[in-house]
């Protein structure tokens, strides 16, 4: 929202407060000032010319040898190359000597051999925004009024002696998107009373009911249409100070009756719209839903195919606007109209919002709409318009309103004691400040039996709840008279639950073995929702999804993340290492919802190291993708309950993919990629692994032990066994830890052999066994029974020692 000073004064008290200090106040009060603009931006010597004549430059087609009175019958010759200029007229001149935006500064020159004494300025050229200028002046120099005194002050007249606050609205404050709205803001500030237009006007003797009838199909949408008759106007350029105030707020002028209706907007926040009576072709306002595909071609010229569900007001046979959002073409008001008809409407913010969305069309009106306008300002708009285009337009207003209304307009009731404001705000501010602020806020306020009872103003449609008038109070009190206190009471030390100490336990550990964090879609395709998934449950849809790619929620991480993958080796990343914390959704729970399962998933591809200086290079594959899963388990404390089965997966390699089992159960996989997935993510050989990482953080864990450096030596013995090639060793280590010695420590494979001198289907697998006791030396006797307990148990599973 853009609030033009100048245009703010006639509504409020602002003379002699410092713009910067008044920004201050206004964000200190909860109304954020983005910036405060200058207008003039340190212009000078800008002055009214007169152009006293015209000649054409001897040596260039396109510039013009201006001769131009500039006060006092000093007139200077300006070489000027805009198409429009002409004897005549009144024009902006920048004088030698001059500052003009951007660091231009005027001098006197040569244009082709002629002198030129000044420039003849357009209103860009003077810092405004080319959107805002008026068309017929867009492409040329701004013409003045013939009132215009050469020689007298440029900036002045044209409004740019002006400042200009920006504010940031947060959605709620939807009062302040007009400037009636930003002087009771700032009445309140500084303690002081708005001054609301007087709207007086005189109107004919014929009736309004006369010329047009109206109604609503759709109260609940339209609770209130109200029109007024305008008759005999004379469509012309608007008077200068309204132009400048309407470009001021960021509008571009058309011409009277329109550039009217755009200032009641930001006057009072309440959108208007102008029909030309007679392009109506009826006597007759129907506000109705549209037929579905039915078309209208809107005042930007663009046609737009309406749905069953968009409100539009008709002329009881075809659409003429789209309800709030923008006018039609076939109803617009142009340089030959006579008689105008004007709406002030009511219409339900969800509705046009949803209408304003479809058609990818929004406006200031649909702005407004969406956020609330005030409902007692609908009909006092009308008459405001009505009375400008009396006085600008030498309308003739007929008598009455033709109204439809249905519209409550009862304002908002909250009651609150004091006692609940201080408490909430751990303040003691009495009872007599907090009426004062409401007063200035121009609440209705009684204080009875220890209540406050307000009925807060219509226009202050974020007023609903007791906390609403706290922060009211609050703001307005001063945020920074809030005292600073120590929280009193019993206090804790903050800290992480188990879960999220172990959660940041798995971001270290995968960082620490190099891998980054991927964050993706937890929407993804039906097709891939339950690809690679540790669990098949029903899977959750999106009624409205945003493309076909993002239609269901997911039952795995893998899919995106060979995405992510895909998508970096695309862009010469060799060697890619990722890895996700994230949320499937399996099922529902008895709420309908999906029920939401932590994840953690990894993917490797490229090289895993790679050290150019020492000749050493080494891709990734199935044992660093489980090596990173054990370290994993071994910073968790389960190792010893986690053991790893060959595994089937859809999309994985059958060669290359593992169950990971937690106390038996199935908590993960890892695995490679089929050839055939690499092939369609263009990957080379790449590996994954995903965990149910809300079942691993969960297990009990028991605490960890100092256990100290051993005093006595360990003693190793080697094991080489025979088994079918298909036999994990996996079950063989099983079988050596329970063989029911206490005194073997740990059990490693250093070996596998399938060489040419082993039998068709077998395969050699040497294993290496530490035996320790952390109170004594063992003798060789002790180990050897030990051993031997070992052997006696592998003999019974059918294992073969070489």
């Amino acid at each position: 929202m853009l609030v033009s000073l100048n245009w703010l004064k006639q509504y409020v008290n602002i003379e002699g407060i410092d713009p910067s200090e008044l920004a201050e106040k206004i964000t200190r009060s909860g109304i954020e000032v983005d910036a405060v603009i200058d207008r003039s931006q340190g212009m000078t010597n800008v002055v009214v010319g007169y152009v006293v004549s015209k000649e054409k430059h001897p040596d260039a087609d396109k510039l013009n040898v201006c001769q131009v009175e500039v006060g006092e019958g000093d007139v200077r010759q300006i070489i000027c190359g805009a198409p429009n200029v002409a004897a005549g007229q009144k024009v902006i001149v920048a004088l030698p000597g001059a500052r003009l935006p951007g660091g231009i500064k005027i001098k006197k020159a040569k244009m082709r051999g002629v002198e030129s004494n000044g420039m003849i300025c357009s209103l860009q050229e003077l810092g405004v925004e080319g959107r805002t200028v008026p068309k017929a002046y867009a492409d040329g120099i701004y013409v003045l009024p013939e009132e215009a005194v050469p020689g007298s002050d440029a900036l002045e007249l044209i409004g740019l002696r002006d400042i200009v606050l920006e504010l940031g609205l947060t959605p709620n404050r939807s009062d302040a998107l007009s400037m009636l709205g930003v002087a009771y803001e700032v009445a309140a500030i500084l303690s002081d009373e708005v001054k609301l237009p007087e709207i007086k006007y005189p109107t004919s003797a014929e009736s309004a009911e006369s010329y047009i009838k109206v109604s609503t199909e759709e109260p609940e949408l339209n609770p209130l249409y109200a029109a007024k008759v305008v008759k005999n106007v004379k469509i012309a350029e608007s008077p200068l100070w309204l132009q400048h105030y309407l470009m001021a707020a960021g509008i571009r002028p058309h011409n009277n009756v329109v550039d009217i209706t755009n200032y009641i907007l930001m006057e009072y926040g309440q959108p208007l719209h102008a029909f030309d009576y007679d392009s109506l072709k009826s006597k007759e306002i129907v506000v109705r839903l549209a037929k579905e595909g039915e078309k209208i071609v809107t005042l930007d010229n663009q046609e737009r195919t309406l749905n069953s569900h968009n409100l539009v007001i008709t002329n009881g046979v075809e659409p003429v606007a789209v309800a709030g959002v923008m006018g039609g073409a076939n109803s617009e008001v142009t340089s030959e109209t006579t008689t105008v008809v004007i709406e002030a409407a009511y219409f339900d913010g969800f509705s046009v919002r949803r209408t304003s969305k479809e058609l990818g069309l929004r406006s200031d009106s649909s702005a407004r709409f969406e956020k609330g306008v005030d409902p007692n300002r609908v009909l006092l708009a009308a008459e405001r318009a009505a009375q400008l285009l009396s006085e600008l337009a030498g309308g003739e207003v007929l008598e009455g309103t033709v109204l439809v209304d249905q519209l409550d307009k009862t304002p908002t009731r909250v009651v609150v004691s004091p006692d609940f404001i201080n408490t909430r705000l751990g303040m003691k501010i009495s009872l007599e400040e907090m009426l004062s602020i409401l007063h200035r806020l121009q609440f209705d306020v009684e204080a009875a039996n220890g209540l406050l009872i307000i009925d807060a103003p219509t226009r202050r449609q974020d007023i609903k709840i007791e906390e609403d008038i706290v922060e009211e109070i609050a703001r307005l009190y001063g945020y920074d008279e809030i005292p600073m206190t120590l929280p009193e009471g019993t206090v804790s030390v903050g800290g992480l639950t188990p879960y999220q100490a172990k959660r940041r336990t798995v971001r270290n550990v995968m960082e620490g073995a190099g891998l980054l964090q991927a964050v993706t879609y937890s929407l993804t395709s039906e097709e891939l929702s339950q690809k690679f998934a540790l669990k098949i449950e029903d899977t959750t849809k999106l009624l409205m999804p945003m493309s076909e790619e993002r239609t269901t929620l997911r039952q795995s991480l893998i899919p995106h993340l060979i995405e992510a993958a895909s998508y970096n080796v695309a862009r010469k990343a060799d060697s890619v290492a990722l890895y996700e914390v994230g949320s499937v959704f399996l099922g529902k729970t008895e709420e309908e919802l999906p029920y939401e399962e932590e994840h953690l998933a990894i993917i490797l591809t490229g090289k895993w190291v790679d050290n150019a200086w020492q000749g050493e290079k080494r891709p990734v594959d199935f044992f660093v993708a489980k090596g990173i899963v054990e370290a994993l388990f071994e910073k968790l404390g389960l190792t010893d309950r986690v053991s790893y089965e060959k595994g089937s997966v859809d999309g994985l390699h059958p060669g290359q993919t593992a169950n990971v089992l937690l106390d038996g159960e199935r908590v993960g996989i890892i695995g490679g990629l089929h050839p055939a997935e690499r092939k369609n993510a263009d990957l080379k050989e790449t590996f994954v692994a995903e965990l149910n990482l809300y079942a691993i953080i969960n297990a009990t864990t028991e605490s960890l032990v100092y256990i100290p450096v051993p005093r006595f030596p360990e003693i190793t013995r080697d094991i080489a066994l025979v088994l079918d090639r298909e036999k994990p060793a996996g079950e063989i280590v099983s079988v050596i830890r329970g063989a029911g010695t206490k005194l073997l420590k740990d059990v490693k494979v250093f070996d596998v052999y399938e060489g040419e001198k082993m039998e068709v289907g077998k395969k050699s697998v040497a294993f290496s066994l530490t035996y320790f006791d952390s109170e004594r030396t063992l003798t060789d006797e002790e180990v050897t029974n030990a051993h031997n307990k070992v052997l006696k148990a592998l003999e019974a599973a059918g294992a073969e020692v070489r």
